[in-house]
């Protein structure tokens, strides 16, 4: 499974959820909003506008979402 967070700099939400894919060993690439203007694009058109947006698969969130983070294998 691919995972995707979009997030921002100076992101206190952001960091929350890149350390704790990191401390449950899940491997993610990560997106600056600022610098990618087309995943700024595909997030807002899936009606986002909060940083991090975590995409996994079928399933995509906002914010740090300890639970959703939990439940991935």
């Amino acid at each position: 499974m691919s995972i995707t967070v979009y997030s921002k700099p100076a992101c206190v939400q952001c960091t929350a959820t890149t350390r704790a894919l990191a401390a449950k060993g899940l491997a993610f690439d990560l997106v600056d909003l600022t610098e990618d203007a087309e995943a700024l694009a595909r997030v807002t058109e899936l009606g986002y506008r909060q940083a991090p947006v975590v995409m996994t698969g079928d399933d995509h969130w906002a914010g740090f979402r300890p639970d959703k983070i939990a439940a991935l294998a």
